[in-house]
């Protein structure tokens, strides 16, 4: 795992350290310091590649003018051996490193050492890390929300596998609240339909057309046995029969769309025998002081929970009281439980059951407000929720067509869901275009998705791909292979396009390693957008037909490194790679 970035940053510490330590036994700087500073890549390559400014962050220390500082770091320091060919002042006192051949030929051969492994990093140490996403209500098809919501969580899984953690990716499902008795109830009322019965549809159930197709399942596999069953018997049944149709549904347009989970958890888990998972959770809680009982129901102290926190962050009481913070209830005065405990319940579940080090939930906006409460309640458990607990919010997605916004399916003239998005484009594109920032909302243009020119990013990257496949492809019929990169002169490679192009690669595993540690996948979208950008400029400014032998083989194995590169790139974030166009 080779992070040639991070690793040149540190080489460009370790000179300037050992140019102090040089520089101090002469008499040159004052002795016994350590040096404060750091070491970035500026935008402009005109200031070199990298910039360091310990001469500015320890002028004070050393008593001496920053630019004094800095002649006198570079007048002792030895770049013989490592990747850097010059350093020089700018400035009040930056110290701007400019590379050598040696760390883009190393760069190259970084990536035919180790293949699909190059990009990753170990920030996680094995760390074992769930993300939980989509958890749609199994009542109906997957909406929009859902559509980027499962993009979003197994990219950001994908990535963070990467970075080294140990993932699991989980569907939490909904099946224990009044929305599952309604969709019983629903589905009787289209069974009773079908044999030509009279059955009045639940105020607030669910109209949509696949509650007709799961009652005509039903019925087929059945016959009509249920017409004249005892009620309660029938409504237990039809609620089981229809979440677990839905959940099939819900599960293969999953699968259509490259998500495929590793466990899916049942709210239901945590009412069996009689509610005892949630009930000892809740006893635990009152063991703890966490808990009190007031007009028959069962209150979190939510208020002191949170106030509390916020105290000790140094927050001031009188601006605490105008956040009206509110206690929560967890058990009803009818006995029935909130949605709060069960999830309350599950979450400890989560850290304390299966043992995760930490937890990822992607959640939709609307639940702003549930994200405090939650972290709270596992921090009042101790169970730190405040750093083992992250939720990313992601915004709404409005579907654009032709500059207007689209709100009806074309096929079925009713709210547009995944498997109508995936009837009018292709996968790659959903997923490439829902795999944006999450907290910012998603124009989703279903034009610009199908178009087949630049203009349409994911077509832009998997042609750079399919361009140099075909490329690859002629010049092996012309009797040109890919040679083996330890037989190639890398240091031909020299023009300003090549150096670009091979920087763009090294930059992989610093991405990986960023978008983990924002929980931003969409980082990836950026990198191989710009790695496509490079690479054509790339083969518009240097010839490979025709070049010199050296040099063509020097630009054949670069060609066919982006082409590795744009490819695993690509799978991160779950997009296919074609290798014709």
């Amino acid at each position: 795992m080779a992070n040639m970035i991070q690793k040149a940053k540190q080489q460009v510490t370790e000179l300037v350290t050992a140019a102090y330590l040089a520089a101090a036994e002469k008499g040159e700087l004052p002795a016994g310091l350590t040096l404060n500073g750091s070491v970035e890549i500026p935008k402009d390559t005109a200031n070199g590649d990298y910039a360091a400014n310990y001469a500015m962050a320890s002028a004070k220390l050393m008593r001496m003018p920053p630019r004094k500082v800095a002649e006198t770091l570079i007048a002792n320091m030895k770049l013989d051996g490592s990747w850097f060919e010059s350093v020089d002042v700018a400035g009040p006192g930056f110290m701007n490193f400019r590379m050598g051949s040696k760390w883009y030929s190393d760069v190259l051969k970084n990536v035919a050492e180790e293949g699909d492994s190059f990009c990753n990093c170990n920030i996680g140490e094995g760390k074992k890390l769930m993300v939980e996403f989509v958890s749609a209500n199994p009542t109906g098809p997957m909406h929009m929300g859902n559509a980027r919501g499962g993009v979003l969580g197994d990219a950001l899984a994908s990535v963070l596998s990467r970075a080294g953690y140990d993932v699991w990716r989980e569907f939490y499902v909904n099946d224990a609240g009044n929305q599952i008795v309604k969709l019983g109830e629903s589905l009787t009322a289209r069974y009773f339909e079908y044999f030509g019965k009279e059955y009045p549809l639940p105020e607030g159930g669910y109209h949509a057309d696949d509650i007709k197709v799961i009652a005509a399942q039903l019925a087929e596999e059945e016959g009509d046995k249920w017409l004249t069953a005892d009620p309660k018997e029938r409504l237990a049944y039809f609620m089981d029969y229809g979440n677990k149709k839905e959940l099939e549904k819900i599960d293969r347009d999953l699968r259509t769309y490259r998500v495929t989970m590793q466990s899916w958890m049942h709210e239901t888990f945590f009412y069996e025998n009689n509610a005892k998972r949630i009930n000892d959770c809740l006893q635990h809680m009152a063991d703890m002081g966490l808990t009190y009982e007031k007009d028959g129901a069962l209150w979190l102290h939510t208020s002191k929970i949170l106030s509390d926190k916020l105290l000790a962050e140094g927050k001031k009481p009188e601006d605490i009281e105008k956040l009206e913070l509110k206690d929560d209830v967890l058990r009803r005065a009818n006995g029935f439980y909130t949605y709060f405990a069960a999830d309350i319940a599950y979450h400890r579940n989560k850290f304390e059951q299966r043992g995760f080090d930490k937890v990822i939930n992607v959640w939709g906006a609307d639940h702003h407000g549930h994200v405090a409460r939650l972290k709270g309640a596992m921090d009042a458990l101790g169970l730190d929720g405040e750093h083992r607990l992250d939720i990313v919010l992601m915004q709404l997605v409005k579907l654009m067509r032709g500059g207007e916004v689209v709100r009806m399916s074309k096929r079925t003239g009713k709210a547009i869901s995944l498997s109508d998005l995936l009837d009018e484009i292709p996968v790659d594109a959903a997923r490439y275009f829902f795999n944006s920032r999450p907290e910012s909302p998603v124009e989703f243009d279903l034009d610009l998705a199908v178009r087949q020119d630049s203009e349409n990013p994911v077509y832009y990257v998997q042609y750079a791909h399919a361009r140099i496949c075909t490329m690859i492809s002629a010049l092996k019929a012309e009797g040109h292979e890919v040679p083996d990169i330890s037989s190639v002169d890398l240091s031909l490679l020299t023009a300003e396009q090549e150096r670009e192009l091979i920087k763009q690669i090294a930059m992989l595993p610093e991405e990986i390693r960023l978008a983990a540690r924002d929980y931003d996948p969409s980082r990836i979208n950026k990198y191989v957008t710009e790695l496509a950008a490079r690479f054509h400029r790339f083969y518009t400014a240097c010839r490979i037909k025709g070049a010199e032998e050296g040099v063509l083989n020097a630009r054949l194995c670069l060609a066919d490194t982006v082409r590795k590169i744009i490819a695993l790139s690509l799978s991160v974030i779950g997009v296919s790679a074609p290798s014709k166009m």
